[in-house]
């Protein structure tokens, strides 16, 4: 319960932060309300899934998804959210002191999407793969979202994956492929992803 009553609070001094350098006094207070929300909703989370374990591990990865990793965890929560208000569930087993929440319905049947400490749609086959995304949002901290929303833009609008792409055993053939077998496989983050687990979309 410790850690969850924690985690909400730093995503209302976080949105208050957020919200007075946007709009001043107003957005500060726009700012902590949405902090309250979001960060009410994952508090519950972590807590009712005792996500955060309390042993060390457990302990230093909080700290950690609530300093140097925060906006990846305001991201994740936000996502859960959504989740959670479109009636999708909390899969508390597989949650429980794993350091990460995870969520039993995905954005697609096809894809397990993990954002911060946030995976849906996952399950064993891909665990790993996902627990990757959240290694790698832990250790580049703030840097992590930009890094990949950068290397989608640069790939979709100068496809240099085209020089190394097995297009053989996965033709790009039509516009929705080029986005789904061609960039999406090949940004920096699910490329090391797919070498420790999973197969790429062919």
């Amino acid at each position: 319960m410790v850690f969850g009553i924690i985690s909400a609070a730093v995503h209302v001094a976080a949105g208050a932060v957020l919200g007075q350098l946007v709009g001043g006094p107003v957005g500060l207070l726009v700012g902590a309300v949405l902090g309250l929300l979001v960060g009410g909703v994952f508090g519950w989370a972590i807590t009712s899934a005792q996500v955060y374990g309390p042993d060390a591990r457990g302990v230093f990865l909080f700290v950690v998804d609530h300093t140097w990793s925060l906006l990846n965890t305001l991201v994740g929560a936000l996502y859960l959210a959504v989740h959670l208000l479109f009636g999708h569930s909390l899969d508390r087993a597989t949650s429980q002191h794993s350091c990460r929440v995870n969520v039993l319905e995905g954005v697609s049947p096809r894809y397990a999407t993990t954002l911060g400490t946030v995976c849906a749609g996952s399950g064993p086959g891909i665990q790993r793969h996902e627990d990757v995304h959240v290694f790698q949002a832990r250790l580049l901290g703030p840097l992590y979202i930009p890094l990949v929303v950068a290397n989608y833009v640069l790939f979709t609008i100068a496809p240099v994956w085209l020089l190394y792409h097995d297009h053989a055993g996965a033709p790009i053939n039509r516009f929705t492929r080029y986005f789904e077998i061609g960039v999406y496989p090949h940004v920096w983050n699910e490329a090391i992803a797919y070498r420790i687990q999973g197969t790429p979309p062919r």
